[in-house]
């Protein structure tokens, strides 16, 4: 794994903001839309590091969260309006997008919104657009909302409890994120939570009908989930899959929320197998 204090943080203007990201790594950029009070610290460098040996790989910080100045865009639409922002100024014309947990919602509608620039689209621990019949778990916010997070709450939210194997991967993919992380960067405020799900109803209601659109959509999309995400079910997108042509859905075993950090090569060889075919 590289030191990740090598990868320099950098700014783009957007909107007079300086809207925060880092890059690492060579061939076709992918950028990639972060979760729920994730930041450019967030990630786990492994995972960036194996997804950046075939890729450039472009993660940033929403505005208003992390490095970023700004206020996070209560319109999904806006947020995903960034992404396109950010690739203009780095002169980017065509790309491929990978959204986590909420980043999974954002990069769908970059999709939608952007068919001719976007190749290809990675979905990691999300739910499609419009209206899903299983909810998320209580015990998510029961810990996702505190300020900090602990391991045990990250176990809890990112992981499978019952599992040994997901509990000892918990383990180390912090100890990987925690070599270089500035805590105070991430957003724990109720302000700033409000601002996250501020987009949920705009989403499920879906005015746009994209979720239809996945039935004529020519875009590649892959879709990794586990089998037991607390926040996006799974089962989510199963009534989808029949009439989505393009969706190719891959479930990882014995994880949650965070099955790319349970799996970090398991999951970019996957990713790495989608993009190149």
């Amino acid at each position: 794994m590289k030191n990740s204090n090598a990868i320099k943080t950098e700014y783009a203007n957007i909107d007079n903001f300086k809207i925060a990201y880092r890059k690492r790594g060579n061939g076709i950029p992918i950028i990639l839309a972060n979760r729920f009070r994730g930041t450019l610290d967030t990630w786990d460098p492994l995972f960036l590091d194996l997804l950046a040996e075939n890729n450039t790989v472009i993660t940033f910080d929403y505005s208003g969260v992390g490095y970023s100045e700004g206020e996070l865009p209560m319109d999904i639409k806006k947020i995903a309006s960034q992404i396109i922002e950010l690739a203009d100024y780095l002169k980017i014309d065509k790309f491929f997008v990978l959204g986590w947990s909420y980043g999974g919602w954002v990069a769908q509608y970059v999709t939608f919104m952007n068919l001719s620039r976007v190749l290809k689209t990675v979905i990691i621990g999300s739910n499609p657009i419009g209206k899903n019949e299983v909810p998320l778990e209580p015990l998510f916010l029961k810990h996702a909302l505190k300020p900090i997070n602990d391991l045990e709450d990250e176990i809890i939210i990112f992981y499978e409890p019952k599992s040994v194997k997901s509990r000892k991967a918990a383990k180390e993919s912090r100890s990987r994120i925690h070599s270089n992380i500035d805590i105070s960067k991430i957003p724990s405020s109720e302000e700033e939570f409000k601002r996250y799900f501020a987009v949920a109803p705009s989403v499920v209601e879906d005015k746009e009908n994209f979720r239809e659109k996945y039935t004529t959509l020519q875009t590649p999309i892959l879709v990794i989930s586990s089998d037991h995400d607390i926040s996006y079910a799974t089962e989510n997108w199963f009534p989808l899959l029949k009439n989505a042509p393009t969706i190719q859905h891959i479930i990882l075993p014995d994880s949650g929320h965070a099955m790319h950090f349970q799996y970090p090569k398991l999951s970019t060889e996957y990713i790495n197998i989608f993009l190149k075919n």
